[in-house]
């Protein structure tokens, strides 16, 4: 079996008397979509926060494929791989949609690479070719989504971390995310993805992990979450069912 490509071990992140994440294991296999879900407030974002740098573990580990991550500078872990992109996208408003996904491809992943040829293979990807030239400021909701991809795939992961990537859009901006999101892992990038249109994750996932107070309440592939009466009652408020 091929050594996955995030793996936490019993992870847990408390903030003083609060604990975020209550010793959660799970781990993404290599050229997999998978999606990170739960109520508000379950750990989805203290997780992503953990993974790319932003907090530290109080207690366990995290390995990206044989090398253990825990603790490790944001910066270090974009050179390494690592991509994220945010929910509320933030792009550098006054500069054209190719200048802000040109960008990532200045950075990210070490390595030499055609900083041309890797913009506009994103621009292409994400569908945002024809629109290159605009400022990223007069962008709708829907494209914006799409430059937050755009700029991430530019910096060439084998990891990206998709926050909330469907929020807010209708039926069919959610499709096309769907569909770039299928073509990143197609690609050979492994995902991850926290998401709340359940619908898309059912759609796009290989593996679900499902997290409730911090800690993780089942695994497995859509087909088997859908009807896990843990899962329902997490979401619903019922009571599960032994």
């Amino acid at each position: 079996m091929s050594t996955p490509i995030l793996r936490l071990e019993h992870v847990t992140k408390r903030f003083r008397g609060l604990v975020a994440t209550n010793d959660v294991s799970f781990a993404v296999p290599e050229g997999s979509i998978c999606s990170l879900i739960g109520p508000n407030g379950a750990g989805k974002s203290t997780i992503f926060n953990l993974v790319t740098g932003y907090l530290a573990p109080s207690e366990g580990h995290i390995f990206f494929g044989k090398t253990r991550i825990d603790g490790t500078p944001t910066t270090q872990l974009a050179r390494a791989g690592i991509a994220r992109c945010f929910q509320i996208a933030k792009p550098f408003a006054d500069l054209s949609v190719r200048e802000n996904v040109r960008i990532g491809a200045l950075f990210g992943r070490d390595g030499a690479r055609d900083i041309a040829a890797v913009t506009d293979d994103a621009l292409a990807l994400t569908g945002l070719s024809d629109l290159a030239g605009r400022p990223a400021g007069d962008m709708t909701v829907g494209y914006l989504r799409r430059l937050e991809l755009a700029r991430a795939i530019a910096a060439r992961p084998v990891l990206l971390l998709a926050d909330e990537p469907c929020a807010g859009l209708n039926a069919t901006e959610t499709e096309d995310i769907v569909t770039i999101l299928r073509l990143v892992r197609d690609r050979g990038v492994s995902v991850l993805l926290v998401e709340h249109d359940m619908q898309a994750v059912m759609r796009v996932s290989d593996q679900i992990f499902v997290l409730d107070a911090g800690a993780l309440i089942a695994a497995g592939p859509p087909e088997a979450i859908a009807g896990d009466p843990r899962v329902i009652a997490a979401y619903l408020g019922t009571e599960a069912v032994e």
